[in-house]
Protein backbone atom coordinates (compact mmCIF):
# COMPACT_ATOMS: atom_id res chain seq x y z
CA UNK A 1 0.00 0.00 0.00
CA UNK A 2 1.02 3.61 -0.51
CA UNK A 3 2.02 6.02 2.25
CA UNK A 4 -1.01 8.28 1.70
CA UNK A 5 -3.60 7.65 4.50
CA UNK A 6 -6.60 8.43 2.31
CA UNK A 7 -5.44 6.12 -0.46
CA UNK A 8 -4.67 3.45 2.13
CA UNK A 9 -8.22 3.67 3.45
CA UNK A 10 -9.70 3.35 -0.05
CA UNK A 11 -7.45 0.39 -0.88
CA UNK A 12 -8.40 -1.31 2.38
CA UNK A 13 -12.10 -0.74 1.73
CA UNK A 14 -11.82 -2.26 -1.76
CA UNK A 15 -9.94 -5.26 -0.38
CA UNK A 16 -12.54 -5.86 2.31
CA UNK A 17 -15.44 -5.55 -0.14
CA UNK A 18 -13.74 -7.92 -2.58
CA UNK A 19 -13.10 -10.40 0.21
CA UNK A 20 -16.75 -10.17 1.27
CA UNK A 21 -17.94 -10.94 -2.27
CA UNK A 22 -15.61 -13.94 -2.59
CA UNK A 23 -16.63 -15.21 0.83
CA UNK A 24 -20.29 -15.01 -0.17
CA UNK A 25 -19.58 -17.27 -3.13
CA UNK A 26 -17.59 -19.74 -1.00
CA UNK A 27 -20.19 -19.78 1.78
CA UNK A 28 -22.94 -20.51 -0.74
CA UNK A 29 -20.95 -23.34 -2.32
CA UNK A 30 -20.14 -24.91 1.05
CA UNK A 31 -23.63 -24.30 2.48
CA UNK A 32 -22.11 -22.46 5.43
CA UNK A 33 -23.54 -19.37 7.14
CA UNK A 34 -22.16 -16.23 5.54
CA UNK A 35 -21.45 -14.62 8.90
CA UNK A 36 -19.52 -17.68 10.10
CA UNK A 37 -17.12 -17.65 7.13
CA UNK A 38 -16.58 -13.88 7.34
CA UNK A 39 -15.71 -13.98 11.05
CA UNK A 40 -13.32 -16.88 10.49
CA UNK A 41 -11.68 -14.99 7.64
CA UNK A 42 -11.26 -11.96 9.88
CA UNK A 43 -9.69 -14.11 12.58
CA UNK A 44 -7.25 -15.64 10.09
CA UNK A 45 -6.26 -12.22 8.70
CA UNK A 46 -5.73 -10.90 12.23
CA UNK A 47 -3.61 -13.94 13.14
CA UNK A 48 -1.29 -13.93 10.12
CA UNK A 49 -1.22 -10.20 9.34
CA UNK A 50 0.98 -7.58 10.96
CA UNK A 51 -0.07 -6.48 14.43
CA UNK A 52 -2.49 -3.53 14.49
CA UNK A 53 -2.44 -3.34 10.67
CA UNK A 54 -6.12 -2.41 10.82
CA UNK A 55 -7.30 -0.34 13.77
CA UNK A 56 -10.88 -1.21 14.70
CA UNK A 57 -12.39 1.71 16.61
CA UNK A 58 -15.81 1.88 18.31
CA UNK A 59 -16.62 4.92 16.16
CA UNK A 60 -16.03 2.90 12.99
CA UNK A 61 -18.57 0.31 14.09
CA UNK A 62 -21.13 2.46 15.91
CA UNK A 63 -21.15 5.52 13.64
CA UNK A 64 -20.26 4.14 10.19
CA UNK A 65 -21.73 0.64 10.10
CA UNK A 66 -24.49 0.24 12.68
CA UNK A 67 -26.84 3.15 11.75
CA UNK A 68 -27.29 1.88 8.20
CA UNK A 69 -27.89 -1.67 9.39
CA UNK A 70 -30.52 -0.86 12.01
CA UNK A 71 -32.23 1.67 9.75
CA UNK A 72 -32.59 -0.82 6.90
CA UNK A 73 -33.90 -3.55 9.22
CA UNK A 74 -36.36 -1.18 10.92
CA UNK A 75 -37.58 0.29 7.63
CA UNK A 76 -38.35 -3.18 6.28
CA UNK A 77 -39.86 -4.51 9.51
CA UNK A 78 -43.37 -5.94 9.18
CA UNK A 79 -45.30 -3.39 11.25
CA UNK A 80 -48.50 -5.46 11.31
CA UNK A 81 -46.60 -8.34 12.89
CA UNK A 82 -44.73 -5.94 15.16
CA UNK A 83 -48.04 -4.79 16.63
CA UNK A 84 -49.04 -8.41 17.25
CA UNK A 85 -45.74 -9.29 18.90
CA UNK A 86 -45.01 -5.96 20.59
CA UNK A 87 -45.53 -7.16 24.15
CA UNK A 88 -43.08 -10.00 23.61
CA UNK A 89 -40.55 -7.61 22.04
CA UNK A 90 -40.91 -5.22 24.99
CA UNK A 91 -40.31 -8.04 27.48
CA UNK A 92 -37.18 -9.19 25.67
CA UNK A 93 -35.81 -5.69 25.04
CA UNK A 94 -36.21 -4.15 28.50
CA UNK A 95 -36.45 -6.56 31.47
CA UNK A 96 -34.77 -9.20 29.35
CA UNK A 97 -31.64 -7.07 28.91
CA UNK A 98 -31.41 -6.28 32.63
CA UNK A 99 -31.96 -9.91 33.68
CA UNK A 100 -29.38 -11.15 31.20
CA UNK A 101 -26.82 -8.56 32.34
CA UNK A 102 -27.42 -9.41 35.98
CA UNK A 103 -27.11 -13.14 35.40
CA UNK A 104 -23.79 -12.77 33.56
CA UNK A 105 -22.54 -10.49 36.34
CA UNK A 106 -23.40 -12.99 39.06
CA UNK A 107 -21.74 -15.88 37.22
CA UNK A 108 -18.58 -13.89 36.42
CA UNK A 109 -18.29 -12.67 40.00
CA UNK A 110 -17.42 -16.29 40.87
CA UNK A 111 -14.06 -15.67 39.17
CA UNK A 112 -13.25 -12.91 41.65
CA UNK A 113 -14.21 -10.12 39.24
CA UNK A 114 -15.86 -7.24 41.15
CA UNK A 115 -19.61 -7.22 40.66
CA UNK A 116 -19.63 -3.72 39.14
CA UNK A 117 -17.10 -4.74 36.47
CA UNK A 118 -18.90 -8.03 35.89
CA UNK A 119 -22.15 -6.12 35.34
CA UNK A 120 -20.45 -4.01 32.67
CA UNK A 121 -19.58 -7.21 30.79
CA UNK A 122 -23.17 -8.37 31.29
CA UNK A 123 -24.55 -5.11 29.88
CA UNK A 124 -22.24 -5.30 26.86
CA UNK A 125 -23.24 -8.89 26.06
CA UNK A 126 -26.92 -8.67 27.03
CA UNK A 127 -28.31 -7.73 23.64
CA UNK A 128 -28.59 -9.77 20.48
CA UNK A 129 -27.01 -8.14 17.44
CA UNK A 130 -29.11 -7.04 14.44
CA UNK A 131 -26.42 -7.81 11.85
CA UNK A 132 -26.04 -11.34 13.20
CA UNK A 133 -29.71 -12.17 13.64
CA UNK A 134 -31.38 -10.39 10.74
CA UNK A 135 -28.91 -11.75 8.18
CA UNK A 136 -29.86 -15.30 9.21
CA UNK A 137 -33.62 -14.84 9.13
CA UNK A 138 -33.67 -12.96 5.84
CA UNK A 139 -32.69 -16.09 3.94
CA UNK A 140 -35.27 -18.36 5.59
CA UNK A 141 -38.99 -18.91 5.18
CA UNK A 142 -39.70 -18.62 8.90
CA UNK A 143 -43.17 -17.70 10.26
CA UNK A 144 -43.74 -13.97 10.02
CA UNK A 145 -44.48 -13.58 13.72
CA UNK A 146 -41.32 -15.41 14.77
CA UNK A 147 -39.12 -13.54 12.30
CA UNK A 148 -40.53 -10.19 13.39
CA UNK A 149 -40.16 -11.06 17.07
CA UNK A 150 -36.50 -12.02 16.63
CA UNK A 151 -35.65 -9.12 14.35
CA UNK A 152 -37.50 -6.49 16.41
CA UNK A 153 -35.86 -7.72 19.61
CA UNK A 154 -32.43 -7.48 18.02
CA UNK A 155 -33.15 -3.88 17.00
CA UNK A 156 -34.67 -2.56 20.21
CA UNK A 157 -32.54 -4.37 22.77
CA UNK A 158 -29.33 -2.98 21.28
CA UNK A 159 -30.53 0.49 22.18
CA UNK A 160 -31.57 -0.53 25.69
CA UNK A 161 -28.33 -2.44 26.26
CA UNK A 162 -26.23 0.58 25.30
CA UNK A 163 -28.23 2.72 27.72
CA UNK A 164 -27.72 0.16 30.51
CA UNK A 165 -24.02 0.00 29.62
CA UNK A 166 -23.70 3.78 29.90
CA UNK A 167 -25.42 3.78 33.30
CA UNK A 168 -23.22 0.93 34.56
CA UNK A 169 -20.08 2.66 33.33
CA UNK A 170 -21.08 5.94 34.94
CA UNK A 171 -21.81 4.15 38.22
CA UNK A 172 -18.11 3.21 38.47
CA UNK A 173 -17.27 6.86 39.09
CA UNK A 174 -20.49 8.02 40.75
CA UNK A 175 -22.69 5.36 42.36
CA UNK A 176 -26.40 5.84 41.66
CA UNK A 177 -29.52 4.41 43.24
CA UNK A 178 -31.84 2.00 41.41
CA UNK A 179 -34.48 4.74 41.14
CA UNK A 180 -31.97 7.12 39.55
CA UNK A 181 -30.92 4.39 37.11
CA UNK A 182 -34.54 3.72 36.15
CA UNK A 183 -35.21 7.43 35.67
CA UNK A 184 -32.10 7.84 33.53
CA UNK A 185 -33.02 4.80 31.42
CA UNK A 186 -36.62 5.93 30.92
CA UNK A 187 -35.62 9.48 30.04
CA UNK A 188 -33.11 8.31 27.45
CA UNK A 189 -35.61 5.96 25.78
CA UNK A 190 -38.36 8.60 25.67
CA UNK A 191 -36.17 11.42 24.34
CA UNK A 192 -34.49 9.13 21.77
CA UNK A 193 -37.91 7.97 20.56
CA UNK A 194 -39.07 11.57 20.14
CA UNK A 195 -35.93 12.42 18.14
CA UNK A 196 -36.56 9.45 15.84
CA UNK A 197 -40.22 10.41 15.38
CA UNK A 198 -39.44 14.04 14.53
CA UNK A 199 -36.63 13.23 12.10
CA UNK A 200 -38.65 10.44 10.51
CA UNK A 201 -41.76 12.54 9.94
CA UNK A 202 -39.83 15.52 8.56
CA UNK A 203 -37.75 13.35 6.20
CA UNK A 204 -40.83 11.46 4.99
CA UNK A 205 -42.67 14.69 4.22
CA UNK A 206 -39.63 15.96 2.30
CA UNK A 207 -39.55 12.74 0.28
CA UNK A 208 -43.22 13.19 -0.56
CA UNK A 209 -42.59 16.55 -2.24
CA UNK A 210 -39.21 15.60 -3.77
CA UNK A 211 -40.62 13.68 -6.73
CA UNK A 212 -37.21 12.31 -7.69
CA UNK A 213 -35.84 8.90 -6.71
CA UNK A 214 -32.27 10.11 -6.37
CA UNK A 215 -33.32 12.94 -4.04
CA UNK A 216 -35.53 10.55 -2.06
CA UNK A 217 -32.68 8.06 -1.63
CA UNK A 218 -30.38 10.87 -0.53
CA UNK A 219 -32.93 11.98 2.07
CA UNK A 220 -33.21 8.40 3.37
CA UNK A 221 -29.42 8.21 3.77
CA UNK A 222 -29.38 11.54 5.61
CA UNK A 223 -32.24 10.30 7.79
CA UNK A 224 -30.42 7.09 8.78
CA UNK A 225 -27.13 8.71 9.74
CA UNK A 226 -28.39 12.18 10.65
CA UNK A 227 -30.81 10.78 13.21
CA UNK A 228 -28.08 8.70 14.82
CA UNK A 229 -25.62 11.60 14.96
CA UNK A 230 -28.19 14.06 16.29
CA UNK A 231 -29.26 11.75 19.11
CA UNK A 232 -25.65 10.93 19.90
CA UNK A 233 -24.72 14.62 20.07
CA UNK A 234 -27.56 15.13 22.55
CA UNK A 235 -26.16 12.19 24.59
CA UNK A 236 -29.22 10.08 23.86
CA UNK A 237 -29.46 6.68 22.19
CA UNK A 238 -28.59 6.94 18.50
CA UNK A 239 -29.72 3.37 17.87
CA UNK A 240 -33.18 3.81 19.38
CA UNK A 241 -33.66 7.08 17.47
CA UNK A 242 -32.55 5.50 14.18
CA UNK A 243 -34.79 2.46 14.63
CA UNK A 244 -37.78 4.70 15.27
CA UNK A 245 -36.91 6.85 12.23
CA UNK A 246 -36.77 3.73 10.04
CA UNK A 247 -40.13 2.54 11.34
CA UNK A 248 -41.66 5.97 10.67
CA UNK A 249 -40.44 5.98 7.07
CA UNK A 250 -41.79 2.47 6.44
CA UNK A 251 -45.23 3.12 7.97
CA UNK A 252 -45.94 6.85 7.82
CA UNK A 253 -44.55 6.98 4.30
CA UNK A 254 -47.18 4.52 3.08
CA UNK A 255 -49.89 6.25 5.07
CA UNK A 256 -49.29 9.67 3.47
CA UNK A 257 -49.03 8.22 -0.02
CA UNK A 258 -45.39 7.83 -1.01
CA UNK A 259 -45.53 6.08 -4.40
CA UNK A 260 -44.70 2.38 -4.59
CA UNK A 261 -41.87 3.19 -6.99
CA UNK A 262 -40.18 5.08 -4.15
CA UNK A 263 -40.32 2.04 -1.90
CA UNK A 264 -39.03 -0.16 -4.71
CA UNK A 265 -35.99 2.11 -5.10
CA UNK A 266 -35.48 2.25 -1.33
CA UNK A 267 -35.71 -1.54 -1.05
CA UNK A 268 -33.13 -2.10 -3.78
CA UNK A 269 -30.56 0.41 -2.55
CA UNK A 270 -30.89 -0.34 1.16
CA UNK A 271 -30.81 -4.10 0.60
CA UNK A 272 -27.44 -3.68 -1.11
CA UNK A 273 -26.24 -1.30 1.63
CA UNK A 274 -27.24 -3.79 4.32
CA UNK A 275 -25.43 -6.61 2.54
CA UNK A 276 -22.26 -4.55 2.30
CA UNK A 277 -22.42 -3.25 5.87
CA UNK A 278 -23.15 -6.71 7.26
CA UNK A 279 -20.15 -8.17 5.45
CA UNK A 280 -17.87 -5.45 6.77
CA UNK A 281 -19.21 -5.86 10.31
CA UNK A 282 -18.45 -9.58 10.43
CA UNK A 283 -15.01 -9.14 8.90
CA UNK A 284 -14.14 -6.40 11.38
CA UNK A 285 -15.35 -8.49 14.32
CA UNK A 286 -12.86 -11.17 13.35
CA UNK A 287 -10.11 -8.59 12.88
CA UNK A 288 -10.76 -7.06 16.31
CA UNK A 289 -10.34 -10.35 18.22
CA UNK A 290 -6.90 -11.73 18.96
CA UNK A 291 -6.13 -15.32 19.95
CA UNK A 292 -3.88 -14.10 22.75
CA UNK A 293 -6.79 -12.48 24.55
CA UNK A 294 -8.94 -15.58 24.11
CA UNK A 295 -6.27 -17.84 25.60
CA UNK A 296 -5.49 -15.52 28.51
CA UNK A 297 -9.14 -15.19 29.51
CA UNK A 298 -10.36 -18.69 28.58
CA UNK A 299 -11.69 -19.56 32.05
CA UNK A 300 -13.66 -16.34 32.46
CA UNK A 301 -14.94 -16.64 28.88
CA UNK A 302 -16.28 -20.13 29.59
CA UNK A 303 -18.15 -18.86 32.65
CA UNK A 304 -19.37 -15.87 30.66
CA UNK A 305 -20.81 -18.18 28.03
CA UNK A 306 -22.58 -20.12 30.79
CA UNK A 307 -23.89 -16.81 32.11
CA UNK A 308 -25.37 -15.64 28.81
CA UNK A 309 -26.98 -19.03 28.16
CA UNK A 310 -28.49 -19.24 31.65
CA UNK A 311 -29.63 -15.62 31.47
CA UNK A 312 -31.17 -16.16 28.04
CA UNK A 313 -32.97 -19.28 29.26
CA UNK A 314 -34.42 -17.37 32.23
CA UNK A 315 -35.60 -14.53 29.98
CA UNK A 316 -37.02 -16.68 27.18
CA UNK A 317 -38.48 -19.67 28.99
CA UNK A 318 -39.18 -18.06 32.37
CA UNK A 319 -40.18 -14.46 31.70
CA UNK A 320 -41.44 -14.56 28.10
CA UNK A 321 -42.82 -18.10 28.29
CA UNK A 322 -44.48 -17.31 31.60
CA UNK A 323 -46.01 -14.20 30.11
CA UNK A 324 -47.63 -16.21 27.29
CA UNK A 325 -51.00 -16.17 29.00
CA UNK A 326 -50.79 -12.38 29.37
CA UNK A 327 -49.95 -11.99 25.68
CA UNK A 328 -52.93 -14.14 24.70
CA UNK A 329 -55.26 -12.35 27.12
CA UNK A 330 -54.24 -8.93 25.84
CA UNK A 331 -54.59 -10.06 22.21
CA UNK A 332 -51.31 -8.30 21.44
CA UNK A 333 -49.87 -11.29 19.65
CA UNK A 334 -50.28 -14.93 18.68
CA UNK A 335 -49.61 -17.70 21.18
CA UNK A 336 -45.88 -18.18 21.62
CA UNK A 337 -45.22 -21.80 20.75
CA UNK A 338 -42.56 -23.82 22.53
CA UNK A 339 -40.64 -24.21 19.27
CA UNK A 340 -40.52 -20.42 18.97
CA UNK A 341 -39.05 -20.20 22.46
CA UNK A 342 -36.33 -22.68 21.45
CA UNK A 343 -35.38 -20.45 18.51
CA UNK A 344 -35.47 -17.28 20.61
CA UNK A 345 -33.13 -18.95 23.08
CA UNK A 346 -30.62 -20.16 20.51
CA UNK A 347 -30.74 -17.25 18.05
CA UNK A 348 -29.04 -14.98 20.56
CA UNK A 349 -25.87 -14.08 18.69
CA UNK A 350 -23.81 -11.13 19.86
CA UNK A 351 -21.77 -9.16 17.37
CA UNK A 352 -20.84 -5.64 16.30
CA UNK A 353 -22.46 -3.81 19.22
CA UNK A 354 -20.70 -5.95 21.83
CA UNK A 355 -17.30 -5.56 20.13
CA UNK A 356 -17.76 -1.79 19.73
CA UNK A 357 -18.78 -1.29 23.37
CA UNK A 358 -15.84 -3.37 24.57
CA UNK A 359 -13.48 -1.27 22.46
CA UNK A 360 -15.07 1.93 23.81
CA UNK A 361 -14.23 1.13 27.44
CA UNK A 362 -12.22 4.09 28.81
CA UNK A 363 -8.51 3.41 29.48
CA UNK A 364 -8.95 4.04 33.21
CA UNK A 365 -11.54 1.28 33.69
CA UNK A 366 -10.03 -1.36 36.01
CA UNK A 367 -9.05 -4.64 34.28
CA UNK A 368 -10.06 -3.17 30.90
CA UNK A 369 -8.10 -5.71 28.81
CA UNK A 370 -9.56 -8.60 30.82
CA UNK A 371 -13.12 -7.32 30.34
CA UNK A 372 -12.53 -6.94 26.60
CA UNK A 373 -11.18 -10.48 26.35
CA UNK A 374 -14.28 -11.89 28.04
CA UNK A 375 -16.60 -9.94 25.72
CA UNK A 376 -14.65 -11.00 22.61
CA UNK A 377 -14.74 -14.65 23.67
CA UNK A 378 -18.47 -14.61 24.37
CA UNK A 379 -19.14 -12.87 21.05
CA UNK A 380 -17.03 -15.38 19.17
CA UNK A 381 -18.87 -18.31 20.77
CA UNK A 382 -22.27 -16.95 19.82
CA UNK A 383 -21.22 -16.25 16.23
CA UNK A 384 -19.31 -19.44 15.54
CA UNK A 385 -21.46 -21.89 17.53
CA UNK A 386 -24.96 -20.42 17.74
CA UNK A 387 -24.69 -18.56 14.44
CA UNK A 388 -23.49 -21.65 12.60
CA UNK A 389 -26.31 -23.83 13.91
CA UNK A 390 -29.36 -21.51 14.06
CA UNK A 391 -30.46 -22.39 10.54
CA UNK A 392 -30.14 -26.10 11.32
CA UNK A 393 -32.23 -25.68 14.47
CA UNK A 394 -34.89 -23.82 12.50
CA UNK A 395 -35.09 -26.68 10.00
CA UNK A 396 -35.08 -29.31 12.75
CA UNK A 397 -38.06 -27.63 14.40
CA UNK A 398 -39.87 -27.33 11.06
CA UNK A 399 -39.84 -23.53 11.15
CA UNK A 400 -37.82 -22.73 8.04
CA UNK A 401 -37.37 -23.77 4.48
CA UNK A 402 -35.40 -22.22 1.65
CA UNK A 403 -37.26 -20.71 -1.22
CA UNK A 404 -37.99 -17.52 -3.08
CA UNK A 405 -40.83 -16.51 -0.77
CA UNK A 406 -39.75 -14.46 2.19
CA UNK A 407 -42.14 -16.12 4.61
CA UNK A 408 -44.60 -19.02 4.58
CA UNK A 409 -48.36 -18.64 4.67
CA UNK A 410 -49.75 -16.52 7.46
CA UNK A 411 -51.59 -19.39 9.17
CA UNK A 412 -48.29 -20.92 10.35
CA UNK A 413 -48.10 -18.06 12.83
CA UNK A 414 -51.41 -18.98 14.34
CA UNK A 415 -50.86 -22.63 15.14
CA UNK A 416 -51.68 -23.37 18.79
CA UNK A 417 -48.89 -23.50 21.31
Amino acid sequence: MSSDPTLNAVELFVLLVTAAALVALVAHRLSLPYSFVLVVLGLVIAAIGPAHAIEITPQLVLVVLVPGLVFEAAYRLDVVELRRTFLGVAILAVPGVVISAGTVALVLSATGLPLQLAFIVGAITSATDPASVVSTFKALRAPRGLATLVEAESLFNDGTAIVVFGIALGALATPISPLEAIASFTGTVVVSTIIGLVFGIVATRLMLVAGDHLVELTISLALAYGTYLAADQLRESGIIATVVAGLVLGTYGRRIGLPESTFTALDTVWEFAAFLLTALVFLLIGLAITFGQLVDDAGAIALGVVGILVGRAIVVYGVLGGAGSLIRASRRGPPIRLSWLHILFWAGQRGAIAVALALSLPPDVPERTHLQGIVFGITLFTLLVQGATTERVLHRLGLAEHGPTAHPPEDRDREPA
